[in-house]
């Protein structure tokens, strides 16, 4: 797997989580949903991603690291 897949399936489990979370303990966990799209919007402008960082620490390589190697 590589980074930008990680990321894509963090960011996926981390909206269930907090939709489900929403639905069955607090109304105010929306706050995390809204939090998860902000850090997705401005990681379309940026690049910035503190998921990226942990799983690049964690030894996953990204696509064109991949790439290369090919």
């Amino acid at each position: 797997m590589t980074v930008e897949r990680a990321v894509f399936c963090f960011a996926g489990i981390m909206v269930l989580l907090s939709v489900a979370l929403t639905h069955f303990v607090s109304p105010l966990f929306f706050w995390f949903t809204v939090f998860i799209g902000a850090n997705m919007f401005q990681f379309s402008f940026t690049g910035f991603c503190p998921a990226a960082i942990v799983f690049k620490k964690l030894g996953l390589k990204t696509e064109r690291e991949c790439g290369a190697q090919a």
